[in-house]
């Protein structure tokens, strides 16, 4: 079977379903149709890549050349599906979910939710794809523009206002990452992803070597939630909850750091980061993010803006395991990427169940929900026991190779740091779990039930995954044999 017009198609299966989309905006089951069929095929399209990604053969498929030696180009190696198949596995249930979300809340403009919802998962498989710099760049633009009427979808002064911070940060983002793909450019002649690196025989001086990392990490960092660069992302909480999870598990950030580990990757390698002491920037950074995001976790009662904190502190996670410079730590971070991603969709997902259903949003009103909606709070425990790394959850797994890859490079602090955020993970979130358990619900409570299975059955869903993919890694999707080819090209290229 000739793959190699798969990629592309995966990319445009969505952008084709936006016109059906729109033209059924008077038809909501025709319209919420044409979603789910277009996400279930991307997902079989990329699905069918798999067995050639665990071969670690590379599908590509050079579009048009821009200039010489600057094509646009697809590009279906190991790591881009395994992104690809967390974004547009997870998408299929987040349509389902929308569909309870957006009608349970009875939201306005609901087609242009789900047209502008179609874009961003084109552009997220357009990034997962991208075979250099430069078609990166266009996909990760699209996708910044895409999200932009998601988050501002209330129209209220607070999602206006946070849609302009989110494209104030992207957009600067986006110019840096041009501006580092430029130098780049200039100094090898290629904006090519090689596995361990292009810069490899390049002559860089210390200061150019740091000047063009940061400006890389500029680019990424924003929306890896790196700090300083975090703050518009608890801002686009305002967005509504299936955005939000949109935001956090699938698309936005975890394009983020697919973006850091392709600049460390495959831009720089290990060796040009190690020798120019890049890993140590980007390990204080990480390091400083999930401490400081534990902790500011802890002031917010508002419960979206306590899991977005949460989802900086663990995105650095995997911004940590890759400044490590081992294959066991790689390993870990990009076992993070999807394991993280089943666990805080999970959480997304049930705190809009409670707004929907209880019109509850912060977490001081939560006694006593668990005995109303027992499905939704159970996926939420599992959630939150795997974030906090409490097994049998995938997140104990993946922060298992995390920590194992620092003790592989005989760095002690990045344990440290790993178990002492466990611990601020059991603090911020358990508390919850107590109050919605153990503590006596008002009277509002009387009458009310689960939510809607359209948003019940995905947000338990995505739990038990959390649990399977915890005792069985490379169950359905061989997630640890990706993982673990990928770190081994980077750290041992051809």
């Amino acid at each position: 079977m000739d793959l190699t017009y798969i990629p592309l198609y995966a990319v445009l299966v969505s952008l084709a379903a936006v016109p059906f989309i729109l033209l059924s905006s008077k038809k909501p089951n025709l319209r919420e149709f044409w979603t789910i069929l277009a996400g279930v095929i991307k997902f079989l399209l990329v699905l069918t890549l798999l067995p050639s990604a665990l071969q670690g053969n590379t599908i590509e498929l050079e579009l048009l050349e821009i200039a010489p030696n600057l094509p646009l180009v697809l590009k279906a190696d190991t790591f881009g599906v395994f992104f690809a198949l967390i974004a547009s596995g997870l998408w299929i249930f987040t349509s389902f979910y929308s569909i309870g979300y957006m009608r349970g809340h009875h939201e306005k403009k609901q087609t242009r939710y789900f047209a502008s919802f179609a874009i961003c998962l084109s552009s997220t498989i357009g990034i997962a794809f991208s075979g250099n710099l430069l078609t990166f760049i266009i996909f990760y633009e699209m996708l910044t523009l895409a999200t932009y009427p998601l988050v501002i979808h209330s129209e209220t002064k607070k999602g206006i206002a946070a849609g302009r911070k989110y494209l104030t940060y992207t957009l600067t983002a986006g110019l840096l990452l041009i501006a580092a793909a430029g130098i780049t450019y200039s100094l090898t002649g290629t904006l090519d992803f090689q596995a361990g690196g292009i810069f490899e025989g390049v002559e860089l001086s210390q200061t150019m070597a740091v000047t063009i990392f940061i400006l890389f990490l500029g680019g990424v960092g924003v929306k890896a939630g790196i700090m300083p660069l975090h703050s518009w992302l608890p801002s686009a909480m305002a967005a509504p909850t299936p955005v939000s999870a949109l935001l956090h598990a699938v698309a936005v950030v975890k394009s983020g750091v697919f973006g850091v580990i392709r600049v460390v990757g495959f831009i720089f390698g290990p060796e040009v980061m190690a020798e120019f002491g890049l890993n140590e920037i980007l390990m204080v950074l990480a390091g400083i993010t999930v401490i400081v995001a534990s902790l500011l976790a802890f002031a917010q009662d508002n419960l979206k803006r306590r899991l977005a904190y949460s989802t900086v502190g663990h995105l650095s996670y995997i911004v940590l395991g890759v400044a490590l410079l081992t294959e066991t730590g790689l390993i870990g971070s990009i076992m993070h990427i999807s394991f993280h991603a089943t666990m805080k969709i999970t959480l997304f997902f049930c705190a809009g169940a409670i707004m929907v259903n209880l019109h509850k949003k912060d977490i001081s009103e939560l006694n006593g929900i668990a005995k109303v909606m027992p499905w939704t709070m159970a996926a939420f425990t599992i959630g939150s026991m795997g974030l906090a790394g409490i097994p049998p959850v995938n997140g104990f797994v993946s922060k298992w190779y995390l920590a194992s890859g620092a003790l592989e490079g005989g760095m002690m602090l990045p344990v440290i740091i790993l178990v002492v955020s466990g611990l601020l993970n059991v603090g911020y979130f358990f508390p919850i779990i107590h109050r919605a358990y153990f503590r006596k619900g008002g009277p509002e409570l009387e009458g009310h039930t689960e939510a809607s299975p359209f948003m019940v059955v995905p947000l338990f869903s995505t739990a038990i995954l959390s649990i399977l993919f915890g005792l069985n890694p490379d169950l359905f999707f061989n997630f640890f044999e990706m993982a673990t080819s990928v770190a081994s090209t980077i750290f041992n290229p051809l």
